[in-house]
């Protein structure tokens, strides 16, 4: 008799270890969906979308805005933190409570207590677009970990090490998974493979991606 199961894909581990301080959390978002959506909507009202120009003047692929006190910024002038929205010359859209809670509990699952972000980067991918491998080290306070949150269009994660050319693990990041690195990883190399096309129930032909971090 044939075995109905035995094609089956066996079922991914809701936590997963990605190297010494990294974890990944998957579908750690999906309880928060629906609050987080709606909050998204009204930041991106009052701070729009703006693909921001890199220090050798090229302008990033990948769309952004920002919450919290802080928001990161790209121009000639460098990478930088400001509680000024360049676009608007207002402080940056208060981080919603929905936002600082998941943050706050996927960092606590993954081993780091009481991290309160006040940055909270707001990246929009469209198919196609990418993140080069990179070192987040523009934060003042390198020992609190980054949160970052999947949603929309599935992405492909690149985790490398503290050196550009050290080997790169890539993991597959579904609509809800979160990713959270610090300690001996936290400047660890990280980025996007250029993202395929699909259509998300919820948002469409893009992927939003939400980092946490303590810049201050």
């Amino acid at each position: 008799m044939q075995d109905l199961f035995s094609n089956l894909i066996p079922a991914l581990p809701e936590q997963e270890t990605l190297a010494e301080g990294a974890v990944l959390l998957r579908g750690e978002a999906l309880s928060h969906e629906r609050d987080l959506l709606s909050a998204l909507a009204q930041i991106t009202a009052r701070a729009a979308f703006r693909n921001m120009v890199t220090p050798g003047g090229f302008t990033m692929s990948v769309a952004m805005t920002n919450c919290g006190p802080l928001g990161w910024v790209s121009d000639r002038s460098g990478y930088r933190y400001s509680p000024v929205d360049p676009l608007t010359g207002e402080n940056w859209p208060t981080m919603p409570e929905c936002f600082l809670k998941l943050a706050q509990d996927a960092a606590a699952k993954a081993g780091y207590q009481n991290f309160t972000p006040d940055a909270c980067l707001i990246n929009r991918y469209e198919p196609k677009n990418k993140l080069s491998l990179h070192q987040d080290k523009d934060e003042k306070s390198p020992e609190h970990p980054i949160v970052s949150v999947s949603l929309g269009l599935p992405a492909t994660f690149q985790f490398g090490g503290l050196k550009r050319t050290d080997p790169v693990l890539k993991y597959a990041l579904q609509h809800g998974d979160v990713v959270v690195w610090g300690g001996p990883s936290r400047l660890y190399y990280h980025g996007i493979t250029p993202l395929k096309d699909g259509e998300h129930p919820l948002l469409g032909r893009t992927r939003i991606n939400l980092t946490f971090r303590k810049a201050a």
